[in-house]
């Protein structure tokens, strides 16, 4: 994609005054454009391309910008909240007047009672971008909560050492046995919280994350699971902005909730998984996630089945009659390496493979659940060609479209190597009794 520029990441909150956006980093790397989280209230209402000049922007400069392109959802949120509409956006932000916004006053009444929280991080010999993820926990605003560092079958004891000289309320884990699921079931079973929130080692996480989950899970007492945004932290390289688009880990800034009646959210429901959020940013009420035996050991990145282990545990909730939110205010920034074509040809297989690895574990475990997937194949072929497929999204960025054929592979292998995993670890996991 030869009119490729690197972005900038930002964030701004409208509540506040707007500050100036540099065209230099922390790191001293130089920018001609910024991608901005926009905020109002702590709530992220989308993202705005802004282009900047050699000395970045100033704010009146931008605030024109984002009034044009959030007029809608800065309106739809005063709104909600009850407050006056904005006449204007300056540089000032959103003008303010002496009513606190009802979103502020609802959230500190959910979390009135603050539940005890299980981070878990599985990780595997990636110390330095363990760290950042580990900084980002201990800053959170949240004063409940443990970290579990499940370290999976790793190569040296670089990351140990890492934990040994961090805070008290992180626990080390050693998982020998490979595969992320193996690493967060291990996470699952050392977990203390009466909620288990999983993250990437490869993430960072905003100041009011487990908040946000906590108090989507008060305000829904029938979830058993949230997931929230996830959000580039940086886009230095076009292979980070093809992963951003087949990844399609953003799902959007509008609060959802899904259950088996809702027929709504997608021509494949209740199988369409994808669409309910992704595992760098997930939540699940612990007794729940136990009671299912965890995540299914023969999916997940290391894993035979390459993938799917989230899509799987997402789908067991909305086929046991639970609700799952997707709650954007929980959000994350995830770090894509930028990656050259042989890594991407890895990723794209695992992809494909981790779909149809998490569709073969529905049948495998309801085999009356295979006449409704002949029944959607068409629908779900159709989707995926349509114009809102993020394949089709990623292709019109440059994607190339030898990485779409490896992901068709990946999808024929999907089932091969998840019916291999299951078999080879039956001894070691007994049918849906990982974690008990």
């Amino acid at each position: 994609m030869s009119s490729f520029l690197p972005a900038r990441v930002v964030e701004v909150e409208l509540g506040e005054p707007l500050p100036p956006v540099s065209a230099v980093s922390a790191s001293g790397r130089g920018y001609r454009r910024a991608l901005s989280l926009v905020r109002l209230h702590g709530r992220p209402l989308g993202l705005v391309s802004l282009e900047l000049g050699t000395d970045g922007l100033a704010p009146a400069a931008y605030a024109d910008a984002i009034r044009h392109t959030l007029a809608a959802e800065v309106a739809e949120h005063l709104a909600a909240d009850g407050l006056d509409p904005a006449t204007e956006i300056s540089s000032a932000g959103v003008p303010r007047g002496d009513a606190t916004p009802a979103c502020v006053t609802e959230r500190n009444r959910l979390l009135a009672h603050l539940p005890f929280i299980s981070v878990i991080v599985a990780t595997r010999d990636r110390a330095e971008s363990l760290a950042r993820c580990l900084d980002s926990l201990l800053a959170l605003d949240y004063p409940t909560f443990e970290v579990v560092v499940v370290d999976n079958a790793p190569a040296s004891d670089a990351t140990q050492r890492l934990i040994a000289g961090r805070a008290p309320r992180i626990r080390y884990i050693r998982e020998d046995v490979p595969g992320l699921a193996a690493a967060h079931n291990a996470g699952l079973r050392a977990a203390r919280g009466t909620i288990a929130a999983f993250t990437d080692d490869d993430v960072t996480v905003d100041r009011c994350w487990l908040g946000e989950f906590a108090a989507s899970f008060a305000r829904h007492e029938e979830a058993a699971c949230v997931t929230g945004l996830i959000v580039p932290a940086e886009l230095d390289a076009v292979t980070q902005v093809w992963m951003e688009a087949v990844g399609r880990f953003g799902k959007g800034f509008s609060r959802r909730v899904f259950t088996l009646e809702d027929d709504t959210s997608s021509p494949l429901h209740p199988y369409g998984a994808g669409s309910f959020g992704s595992g760098a940013n997930m939540a699940f009420r612990t007794s729940f996630l136990r009671e299912i035996g965890g995540f299914d050991p023969a999916m997940g990145a290391g894993a035979s089945g390459r993938g799917g282990d989230d899509l799987a545990a997402f789908f067991r909730v909305i086929a046991a009659g639970k609700a799952l939110v997707y709650e954007p205010a929980a959000v994350v920034w995830h770090r894509y390496e930028e990656g050259d074509l042989a890594s991407l040809r890895r990723r794209a297989f695992g992809y494909g493979a981790g779909l149809t690895a998490y569709l073969t574990s529905v049948v495998v475990e309801e085999p009356v659940r295979l006449v409704d997937l002949v029944r959607l194949a068409p629908a779900g072929l159709r989707w995926s060609a349509g114009r809102s497929s993020p394949r089709r999204a990623a292709t019109e960025l440059g994607y190339p479209s030898e990485l779409l054929w490896v992901e068709r592979r990946g999808m024929a292998y999907g089932p091969v190597g998840y019916l291999w995993g299951r078999a080879r670890r039956r001894k070691m996991y007994p049918a849906r009794a990982a974690v008990r």
